[in-house]
């Protein structure tokens, strides 16, 4: 009897996570991850459940170790244009496409599928079940935070390096203060509200 590897244990495996479906301002960004099982990373997990410093060593770690990553996105006109929902899953689609090589299979996390020509399963809760999604979540994460720090710099006075674009209280406070800007979501409700409000 062989003991070899089998052909599922040589497939590929992409892992894909999503960051950044609720804020009110920023793109949506997305990664996607084939691990290499002779490279292992120790405490790969839901990027939400990590440390900033946490996320930030690992995503050194999985850039480093990883058969294969990639990271792309989906611009606020696009979340406007075809709902937050469609952008995550065109962001989903960019970054397994940009992938240096084909995976054999994607695994998402949710239970919304982008449409790539390769065999995808929806896994709910994949970002803590399955090591790929993890580290997909984590890249993105890490990647969409340092565009929002970047975007701070360029619009200080809505604090984006403190909340990311989330909708928290000083978020609000400060959009009533200075108005709606061009990486503002205009299709998401306290946005829109204000936007009607400054029409009428």
């Amino acid at each position: 009897m062989s003991h070899g590897a089998t052909a599922s244990d040589r497939a590929l495996t992409c892992g894909v996570d999503e960051a950044g479906r609720g804020p009110l301002a920023g793109p949506v960004y997305a990664a996607a991850v084939i691990l290499d099982r002779k490279r292992r990373i120790t405490g790969l997990a839901d990027s939400k459940v990590l440390s900033p410093q946490q996320r930030e060593e690992l995503a050194l770690e999985i850039r480093e170790r990883a058969i294969g990553w990639s990271v792309a996105s989906a611009s606020v006109e696009e979340i406007d244009a075809i709902n937050i929902l469609q952008a995550s899953l065109l962001a989903m689609r960019r970054a397994i496409e940009q992938l240096a090589m084909t995976p054999d299979r994607v695994l998402v996390d949710g239970v919304h599928r982008p449409q790539v020509a390769f065999p995808v399963r929806a896994v709910v809760d994949g970002d803590a079940r399955i090591k790929a999604i993890s580290a997909a979540s984590i890249l993105a994460k890490v990647s969409r935070d340092a565009e929002m720090v970047a975007l701070h710099r360029l619009h200080p006075q809505y604090g984006f390096d403190r909340h990311k674009g989330y909708s928290t209280a000083g978020h609000l406070s400060a959009l009533r203060v200075h108005g709606v800007s061009v990486v503002h979501r205009r299709t998401f409700e306290p946005v829109r509200v204000l936007l009607v409000k400054g029409d009428s």
